[in-house]
């Protein structure tokens, strides 16, 4: 049962580091360090988008922008890291 629950909190600590990429991309399409032309940029951006917009999009239904900053991936990031904790301080030690 351990081998599961190692399972879950690596694929929560992968999947936050995707929303951390996520984030970082968009930031960097929007500076304009980044080109979407890039066809690279653009196949992570749309693999990073559909793995990470579910979450993101179902918070944003609760949680509005404030002052044109998106909180979701913030709150999303929160989210994950408590219920990473609570598998780790519960289940595997």
């Amino acid at each position: 049962m351990l081998a599961v629950w190692q399972l879950i909190d690596t694929i929560i600590a992968y999947y936050s580091f995707a929303v951390v990429l996520s984030v970082a991309l968009i930031w960097l399409v929007q500076l304009k360090v980044v080109n979407t032309s890039n066809q690279f940029i653009y196949m992570l951006g749309n693999f990073l988008f559909r793995i990470t917009e579910p979450l993101l999009k179902r918070i944003r239904l609760v949680v509005p922008t404030i002052g044109g900053i998106d909180l979701s991936p913030f709150i999303l990031l929160l989210a994950l890291f408590f219920v990473r904790s609570l598998i780790q301080n519960n289940f595997m030690y």
